[in-house]
This record gives C-alpha cells, sequence and structure tokens, in this order.
C-alpha cells in the first residue's frame, strides 16, 4: 500500500486538473484572444478587436459561434493530464522528502516558506516544459477559433510538425517553464500557509479550501501575466521551418495562408519580445488578460483544490 500511496497525489492533481479546466475554459480562451491583439510588429494582430473580456466572451459567441470558446480544449485536457498530473504529484512528493529530512518544519511544526516555494518551482517548471507541445496547440487553436475536436487537434499538430518542426512544437518553452515555475512558487506555497492558518477557524472544510485558493490565485495572476503575455505571443508566432524552404510548395502554401499586410517579423525570444512589446504598446501591455487570467484563476483553484481534497478524503 506504501508504493500506491506515494501515486496518489499524481492521480489526484491530474484529475482536479482536468476537472477544474473544463469548468474554466471559455475564460482562458479570452484571456488569449486579448494578449495577442494590438501587435505592432505582427501586422496580422494589429487590430484590438476586442475591449475586455466580457467583449470579447460576447464577440467570439456571436461572430463564431459557442463551440469556438472551446477551441483548443482537448490540447487543454491532455497539457493536464501530463501537467497537472506531473506538477502537484511532483510538488508533494517533494514535499515529503523534504519533510523526512527535517527541511521542511522548523522545531514548532511550522513550514519553511523558502523550501516550500523551491518545491513548487521545481515541480512548475519541470511539468510544464514536458508538457509545452500541448500548450501550443491549445493557444495555436484558440487564436484560430477552429478545430473543437479531435480532427482539429491531429491537424493542427501535423501543420506545426510540417511547416515548423519540431521544434515548432516547443515554442515559448523558456516563458512557459518561468511562468509555471512563478505560478507554482506563488501559488501552492500561499494556498498551504491560508489553509494551515485558517484550519483553527474553519478546519480542514471546503470554506477553508475556498478561501485559501481565492488568496492564491490573486498574487499567482499579479506575478504570472506579464510571462503569460510573453508566452502566448511567442507561442503564436508562426515560422516556417527552414528545411521547408528549399519546397516550392510549402513556400506557396506558407504564403497562402499568411493574411494580406503580414510583416515578415519574429520575436527573437522572450526578452526581445517583452522589450518589443513595452515600446511599441507601453508597459501595461504585459499585463493584456489579467482581468480574465485572475477571474479564471480563482474558479479554477477553487476548483482544482476542492476536488483535489474530496479525492484525498475519499480515498
Amino acid at each position: 500500500m506504501g508504493e500506491i500511496r506515494d501515486w496518489r497525489p499524481f492521480v489526484y492533481g491530474g484529475v482536479a486538473s482536468i476537472t477544474a479546466e473544463f469548468g474554466t475554459f471559455p475564460i482562458d480562451t479570452t484571456k488569449t484572444r486579448l494578449q495577442i491583439q494590438g501587435q505592432k510588429i505582427d501586422q496580422s494582430f494589429a487590430e484590438l478587436r476586442y475591449r475586455g473580456m466580457t467583449d470579447a466572451f460576447i464577440k467570439i459567441s456571436k461572430q463564431e459561434g459557442i463551440n469556438a470558446l472551446y477551441s483548443g480544449i482537448w490540447p487543454a485536457v491532455l497539457r493536464q493530464a501530463t501537467y497537472g498530473t506531473i506538477k502537484f504529484g511532483t510538488y508533494y512528493t517533494l514535499k515529503k522528502v523534504a519533510t523526512e529530512r527535517g527541511w521542511l518544519l522548523d522545531k514548532a511544526g511550522n513550514e519553511n516558506l523558502w523550501c516550500n516555494a523551491g518545491c513548487a518551482t521545481v515541480a512548475g517548471a519541470v511539468s510544464s516544459a514536458i508538457a509545452n507541445p500541448t500548450d501550443v496547440l491549445k493557444v495555436r487553436m484558440q487564436v484560430s477559433g477552429k478545430g473543437t475536436n479531435n480532427a482539429g487537434l491531429v491537424r493542427c499538430f501535423k501543420e506545426i510538425y510540417v511547416h515548423e518542426g519540431v521544434r515548432g512544437l516547443w515554442r515559448g518553452v523558456g516563458p512557459t517553464a518561468q511562468r509555471a515555475a512563478v505560478i507554482a512558487a506563488v501559488e501552492l506555497p500561499v494556498y498551504d500557509f491560508c489553509k494551515l492558518h485558517l484550519m483553527e477557524t474553519f478546519g480542514d472544510q471546503v470554506a477553508n479550501h475556498f478561501i485559501s485558493s481565492f488568496i492564491a490565485s490573486l498574487g499567482s495572476a499579479v506575478a504570472s501575466t506579464p510571462i503569460d503575455v510573453i508566452r502566448t505571443r511567442l507561442m503564436n508566432q508562426r515560422r516556417v521551418h527552414q528545411l521547408q524552404l528549399h519546397n516550392p510548395v510549402a513556400v506557396a502554401v506558407a504564403e497562402l495562408a499568411r493574411p494580406r499586410g503580414h510583416h515578415h517579423k519574429f520575436y527573437t525570444g522572450s526578452l526581445d519580445c517583452a522589450i518589443q512589446t513595452v515600446r511599441n504598446e507601453g508597459f501595461r501591455a504585459l499585463y493584456k488578460g489579467f482581468v480574465p487570467t485572475w477571474v479564471r484563476m480563482g474558479p479554477w483553484n477553487i476548483i482544482f483544490f476542492i476536488t483535489y481534497e474530496q479525492l484525498k478524503q475519499m480515498y
């Protein structure tokens, strides 16, 4: 039984993450659309189509249909099945190891904040890097508003692989890992801290999990949104693989797929994207999509942690 118990955090984390993803995905789609608009370097996304989260939600629903809000849901589910499972399982496993070696708890039984944050950072960075291809697929499908079924997922994967190579599936992996590390370093320790200190008032009940989740989500949104904007823009870039440049058919297809007026300019990396964004759109552009990020993180964390805690109590 001991070995089975060690795997339980991984299973609970995966199931809880998928449940939370289904419940909040339309908000994530509005966030992605807001983050990619207004780019001066990419004329195909220069237009400011949406004034905010609510406006994006209404326009996407009216112009593209309700299904468009769930474009990319299947790669998102795949992402959570890998990312969520690995992140939360690794986090609680590392905490267990740290506790056994006397690194996490002091003599009074209080958790060391830096050790806790370190466990969360490692878990977040590693799991997000592994799951990066599913994140790229999700962003591409959310932006296009198409491909809400399995065929769309396979077709999107094939297009990226053919035109951009394997590296295209790991586009934006740097800021993705950084964002995940920041979120995990803030979110998980804050949640555990709040839950521990609210235990005397609420006990290990849903009310405690709800309040702790809401507080943790605010810190995560503030810390991670600028990195998220950079990550989304890098993932949405379509750069034809160099090997395809010798293929006239591939070049022709790429040219036809490129919107009229689109310039051959790309962000060279995370730093360049941040500089170009601030220079062309102002510092506030790094917080595009902050509202849907926070609005989504609140319910997502609440659904996740309540589901996680209930699974722990059931089994």
